[in-house]
C-alpha cells in the first residue's frame, strides 16, 4: 500500500474518535507476550466499541444490502444512540443469530460464488467482536500472510513473489488448491485454534460457535451448516486467517523457524527496519538436507517457493496430506501443480509471472492473466457502451462516463504492478475503441481537442492524471480515460514497522489526525451518551467536528465541550436529515444568534462572537434565512438600539 493511501485509514480514525486506540494497543501488546484472555465479552459490549462498530460498517458498500429481515443501515438512522447500544449489547449477551441470506455473485470463470448476508444487527455484533479479536490475532499471525489484514494488500504479496523468484533464486513454485475452503472449514477445529491463540473466554467462544451455526436461507429453503464460514460475513475473513495461520507456521517451521544447533549470538542481528536478519543461520541450515521453502499467502490462495524440483515435489505431497490430516481440508489434484518459473507461468491474484533470461541473469516478467484481460475487457465494453448511449450530455451520461473512467483508473491502479502492463492494456484498447466509435452517433462529438471549459470535479481529476497521454479523448467535452495509457509501478513489500496496533506503527501510517487543541473535546463527544438524538446524528457529529478541526464554522472560535452545538443547516421540520452534509458545528452563542429575534440580545451576541465581519455575517444571515429569521443588518440594528 502506498504511504499516501495509508494516510486515509478510516478504521484508525474511528478508533481515535471513540478512544479505543489504547484498548486495542493493550490487547496487541499482551497477546504478543503470550497472555491468555478470559474476559473479552465485557470489552466487546462496551459502548465505545459498539459505536465504533456501527461507524466502521455504515459507510461500507454493502451497508444497504438487506438481510433476511429486510433491514439496512438506513433503518437504524432514526434510532437513538443509547437504544442502538442497548439493542446490540442485549444481542451479544444473549446471542441468537438470525438466518443468513444467501446470494450468488458471478465468478470470472462463469460459475457463481455463494455469499452469506447476515442481518444488520448481526453484522454490528460481528464487527464488535472483530475489533477486539483482530489485535489479539495480529500479534500471533505469520508475517507472510497478506489477505484481509490491516495495512497489507495484494501488492505486498506480489512484491514478495518478485523477491523470492528473482533475487533469492527460488525458481520452483508449489500451488495447492483447497476445494471450497470457506464452505469446508471444520467448526470444532476452528474453535480449538482460537483457544490456542489465547482467546479462552468461554462466553465468546460460545457466541462464535453460534455464529458459525447460524441458519442459511437459500431460495426459500433454510438449513443449519455443520461446517464452513459464510463468505460475506464480517468475521469470516479473520476466522479464515485463523484456520490457515497454522499452515503458515508449519511451513515456517520447515525452514525459517527451524532451530539451529550451536548457534552463535552473531548469527542473528537486527536490520535497519527492526526485523531480525537470519542470513548466517540459514547458511548453517543449508549444510543440512532440509527443504528450503517460503510461503506467501493471500486468504486461501497461497504459493510455496522452493529451490529445486525435488524439494517442491516432496513439499507438495506433504502439504496436501497435512491439510487433510490437521485441518480436514480436501485439495484439488487437478488444480494443484508445480511450476518451473524458467519455463512456465504461475498465476497469483490476477497476475501471471515467470523468469526470463536477460543480460546473463534471470529476471521476473509479469502479465495480467488471460482471465483478467477478458474480464476487464468485458466490463469496460459494457461501461463505455452505457456512456455513449445518451444523445446529449445529460446527467445520466455524465454519471456513466465518470463510472467508466473510474473502472479504467481502478484497473490501472491494481494491475500496474505487472511489468508488462503496457502490452496487456494494449490488447484491451482496440475492442474498447471500436465500441466507442460504433456507439456514438452523429450528434455526439468525439474529439482530441481539449475543451476550453472542463466540467471540474472528477472530470478535472481524470484530465490532470492522464493529460500527457496522446490517447485522451473527449465525449461532449468530458474526458475519456485512455485504456492503453498505463505505466509499470513496482509493488512494495510490506514494511514491518507499519502496525496499526502500536503507537510507533501508527506514526508510520499517518500523521496524527487529532490535534491537542481539540482531542479532549472530541473524546468527550465520542463518550457523550446524554443526547437523545439518533445514532446517525451522533456519528456524523464526530466526523463533522474533526473536519472543521474543532472550530465554529461561522465564528472560527476553538470550541470547548460545553460550547459545542451541532446544528442542522436545513431544520428537521423542513425535511432536514441527520446526514453529514446537513450538519454544522457551531458555538452555542452562534446557535442562539441563528434563531434570536430580540435586537438587544442580537447586538450583544454579535459583539461576543465576533460575527460583525462581513463574511461571517453573510454566512450567519444565510443560516438565519434557512430557519425563517430576518437577516441581520448592522446599520439597521444600531438605529434600532438608539
Amino acid at each position: 500500500m502506498q504511504r499516501k493511501d495509508l494516510l486515509k485509514k478510516s478504521s484508525i480514525r474511528n478508533a481515535e474518535y471513540y478512544d479505543m486506540i489504547g484498548v486495542q494497543d493493550k490487547l496487541y501488546a499482551e497477546s504478543a507476550k503470550g497472555r491468555v484472555f478470559t474476559d473479552l465479552i465485557s470489552i466487546i459490549c462496551s459502548d465505545a466499541n459498539i459505536k465504533m462498530a456501527y461507524r466502521n460498517l455504515k459507510g461500507n458498500d454493502g451497508s444497504n444490502t438487506p438481510g433476511v429481515d429486510g433491514m439496512t443501515f438506513e433503518n437504524l438512522c432514526g434510532i437513538s444512540e443509547m437504544e442502538l447500544i442497548a439493542k446490540v449489547k442485549g444481542k451479544i449477551l444473549n446471542y441468537q443469530p438470525k438466518a443468513v441470506r444467501r446470494v450468488y455473485i458471478p465468478k470470472p470463470n462463469g460459475k457463481k460464488r455463494p455469499l452469506g448476508i447476515p442481518t444488520v444487527i448481526d453484522r454490528i455484533v460481528q464487527q464488535s467482536v472483530l475489533q477486539i479479536l483482530e489485535p489479539i490475532c495480529e500479534a500471533k499471525f505469520y508475517d507472510k500472510s497478506y489477505g484481509f489484514r490491516p495495512n497489507r494488500n495484494t501488492k505486498n504479496a506480489v512484491a514478495m513473489c518478485y523477491k523470492y523468484a528473482q533475487r533469492d533464486g527460488f525458481h520452483f513454485v508449489v500451488d495447492v488448491d483447497i476445494k471450497g475452503f470457506f464452505d469446508n472449514v471444520n467448526h470444532a477445529k476452528l474453535l480449538k485454534q482460537i483457544w490456542t491463540l489465547g482467546i479462552q473466554d468461554k462466553n465468546l467462544l460460545c457466541l462464535i460457535g453460534k455464529m458459525l451455526k447460524a441458519p442459511i436461507e437459500d431460495k426459500g429453503e433454510r438449513f443449519v451448516p455443520d461446517k464452513g464460514t459464510p463468505q460475506g460475513g464480517v468475521l469470516s475473513p479473520l476466522l479464515a486467517n485463523i484456520v490457515l495461520n497454522e499452515l503458515d507456521w508449519w511451513i515456517a517451521s520447515q525452514w525459517e523457524e527451524m532451530p539451529v544447533h550451536h548457534a552463535l549470538p552473531s548469527d542473528t542481528y537486527p536490520n535497519k527496519n527492526g526485523t531480525l536478519n537470519k542470513g548466517n543461520l540459514y547458511k548453517k541450515l543449508r549444510q543440512s538436507k532440509l527443504k528450503e521453502c517460503h510461503i506467501i499467502r493471500y486468504a486461501d490462495d497461497f504459493k510455496i517457493f522452493c529451490k529445486t524440483y525435488g524439494e517442491a515435489v516432496r513439499l507438495k505431497y506433504a502439504v496436501e496430506e497435512w491439510l487433510m490430516d490437521r485441518l480436514k481440508l480436501e485439495t484439488s489434484k487437478e488444480k494443484s501443480r508445480i511450476t518451473n518459473l524458467k519455463t512456465g507461468y504461475s498465476e497469483f491474484l490476477g497476475i501471471k509471472f515467470k523468469l526470463i533470461r536477460k543480460s546473463g541473469k534471470w529476471v521476473i516478467k509479469y502479465h495480467m492473466t488471460d482471465k483478467a484481460i477478458t474480464s476487464q475487457q468485458k466490463k469496460l465494453k459494457k461501461a463505455i457502451a452505457e456512456a455513449c448511449r445518451s444523445h446529449s450530455l445529460e446527467q445520466s451520461q455524465h454519471s456513466a462516463i465518470i463510472a467508466y473512467n473510474q473502472m479504467v483508473v481502478g484497473m490501472h491502479e491494481y494491475y500496474n504492478m505487472a511489468t508488462m502492463i503496457c502490452a496487456d492494456v494494449h490488447k484491451i484498447f482496440p475492442s474498447i475503441d471500436r465500441t466507442m466509435k460504433t456507439r456514438l452517433n452523429t450528434k455526439q462529438s468525439l474529439t482530441k481537442e481539449v475543451p476550453e471549459k472542463r466540467k471540474g470535479g472528477m472530470d478535472e481529476y481524470f484530465y490532470q492524471k492522464y493529460q500527457k497521454s496522446k490517447q485522451v479523448r473527449f465525449i461532449n467535452g468530458m474526458v475519456v480515460v485512455p485504456v492503453a495509457y498505463c505505466k509499470t509501478c513496482n509493488p512494495m513489500c510490506h514494511s514491518p514497522t507499519v502496525n496499526r496496533y502500536t503507537p510507533e506503527g501508527r506514526a508510520e501510517i499517518h500523521r496524527m489526525l487529532l490535534k491537542d487543541a481539540y482531542i479532549d473535546v472530541l473524546l468527550q463527544l465520542g463518550r457523550d451518551n446524554s443526547t437523545a438524538e439518533s445514532i446517525e446524528f451522533c456519528d456524523n457529529r464526530l466526523a463533522r467536528f474533526v473536519a472543521v478541526k474543532g472550530k465554529c464554522e461561522i465564528s472560527r472560535q476553538q470550541l470547548l465541550f460545553d460550547n459545542v452545538v451541532c446544528h442542522r443547516f436545513i431544520p428537521k421540520e423542513q425535511g432536514g436529515t441527520d446526514e453529514y452534509k446537513n450538519l454544522r458545528i457551531i458555538h452555542k452563542d452562534v446557535a442562539q444568534l441563528i434563531y434570536e429575534t430580540d435586537v438587544n440580545t442580537i447586538y450583544k451576541l454579535i459583539e461576543k462572537t465576533g460575527c460583525r465581519e462581513s463574511t461571517k455575517l453573510a454566512k450567519l444571515n444565510k443560516w438565519r434565512k434557512n430557519v425563517g429569521r430576518e437577516p441581520i443588518n448592522l446599520i439597521t440594528l444600531k438605529q434600532s438600539l438608539k
